[in-house]
């Protein structure tokens, strides 16, 4: 028997966007540099973080009508994160859980495609200096992303084929109120109550009628 969770989540502090609003940073910043004549494109292939840290504003997709969501996959991707830093804590279900990136991919699945936010007051940007270690030494680039204040909520339904899946759900919700959703986490960025987390058994697309 499959599990359907239907969850809400309120945002205690803001949560920041994190897809670029430029689709192509990297082509578009050589292309500014080079000679018009010139061709760009082994520069391009040859680009690596040293030489461009970041450009650009990172943001949220949008919708036709211009509201911001998440993606399903960025809630697998939320889930895999948990589980990585959890398995290091003894006596969790994530310590337990094995191939579980194959696992999250397969097995668990996210509802709807956009998970659109709700409650939106306003959206703001968030400019921060990112530092990074290179071979010529520290760099700092100034990135900035669009941000939405708490408050903001989050309705989606995690279908987890296997009963057992649902606890590790529930540990690594447990663990987003602590370390958050999105991008910056490690400054108490995206962090949340769960406001809903009802939990019901589903026939599994494979079980004979």
């Amino acid at each position: 028997m499959a599990k359907l969770i239907d969850v809400k989540l309120r945002f205690t502090t803001p949560v920041l966007g994190g897809m670029p609003m430029n689709e192509d940073i990297y082509r578009d910043f050589i292309a500014s540099k080079a000679p018009e004549d010139q061709d760009t494109e082994d520069e391009i292939d040859a680009l690596t973080v040293d030489d461009e840290i970041t450009k650009g504003k990172t943001t949220f997709p949008r919708d036709e009508e211009g509201y911001p969501f998440l993606f399903d996959y960025h809630l697998k991707g939320f889930f895999k994160s948990a589980c990585g830093f959890m398995r290091d804590l003894k006596g969790t279900k994530s310590s337990t859980l094995k191939s579980y990136k194959k696992k999250i991919d397969g097995q668990i699945f996210v509802y709807p495609r956009e998970i659109m936010f709700e409650n939106v007051t306003e959206i703001r940007e968030c400019q921060r200096p990112l530092r990074a270690q290179t071979p010529q030494g520290e760099r700092v680039a100034l990135a900035i992303s669009d941000e939405i204040p708490e408050g903001a909520e989050l309705s989606f339904q995690v279908e987890c084929l296997q009963d057992e899946h649902e606890k590790l759900i529930r540990e690594w919700l447990s663990y987003g109120t602590r370390n958050g959703l999105c991008q910056w986490r490690n400054s108490g960025k995206g962090r949340f109550e769960i406001l809903k987390y009802d939990v019901s058994d589903e026939k599994g697309f494979w079980e004979e009628e």
